[in-house]
């Protein structure tokens, strides 16, 4: 039986990779103009929002959604969520009509086929290289002029021990926010650990819940203030994956 199961597990996660990379060649031709000019990256977002549906929903996975306040549709924000799973990605797209980027780990280049459009999109970040790190808040800052917003899992990767819940925060998404005054918008994903985990034989079909939490406003606050936003946002997420309000 666990045979059986196991094999019917190894199925349904390289159908999730054939979702992954069949809309993206079919739609390579667009993605590579639109991706040209970082004007035209609303209409990338469009496409990463319809592959992001394609994937959560071909895989059997159903996003119940939840609003504790509505964004506005002008400004930006600073989006940060727990990161436990690959579908994190696609359940932000989901969760977000506006569009925003990514600030990633420069390995995320180096998944075929997605990596090479994800790297002309977003940010990409070496954390092991000062230079790099610098550049992120000059290439956020042009974005954040176009009215985009940003998104980083503050973690830094999925924590290695699967027990725990929520990893410590680094401070690079409360020092862009308190630099440039954007709200940090606080988001849970509940279900994506055992809906597809990192460990292959796992995971299922099913829920998948996601709470946007009040934004946290950062008008007039300095750097000094970093940590004390950086630990109010990881202890909103926390009580929220400790005791869900959905």
């Amino acid at each position: 039986m666990k045979i059986l199961k196991n094999f019917l597990i190894l199925l349904w996660r390289i159908w999730f990779y054939i979702l992954m990379a069949v809309p993206i060649i079919i739609f390579s031709p667009l993605l590579l103009v639109f991706s040209s000019r970082e004007k035209w990256y609303p209409k990338v977002y469009v496409i990463a929002r319809i592959w992001a549906f394609i994937i959560l929903f071909g895989m059997g996975f159903l996003p119940v959604a939840k609003r504790h306040a509505k964004l506005r549709k002008k400004g930006s924000y600073m989006l940060v969520a727990n990161h436990t799973s690959m579908t994190d990605i696609m359940l932000m797209l989901y969760l977000m009509k506006k569009p925003f980027v990514f600030v990633g780990k420069k390995e995320l280049a180096r998944i075929p086929i997605f990596g090479f459009f994800y790297k002309r999109t977003n940010i990409m970040v070496d954390r092991a290289d000062m230079q790099s790190r610098t550049e992120v808040f000059q290439r956020a800052q042009r974005r954040l002029d176009q009215g985009l917003s940003i998104c980083i899992f503050p973690e830094g990767g999925v924590p290695d021990d699967p027990t725990i819940v929520l990893d410590n925060f680094k401070d690079g998404a409360f020092r862009l926010a308190i630099m440039y005054q954007i709200p940090v918008v606080p988001i849970v994903f509940h279900d994506n650990k055992s809906r597809l985990p990192y460990t292959f034989f796992k995971g299922s079909p099913g829920k998948m819940r996601v709470m946007m939490l009040p934004p946290i406003p950062t008008q007039g606050l300095t750097q000094s203030d970093k940590r004390n936003l950086r630990e109010q946002t990881r202890k909103a997420i926390l009580e929220e994956l400790e005791h869900p309000s959905l």
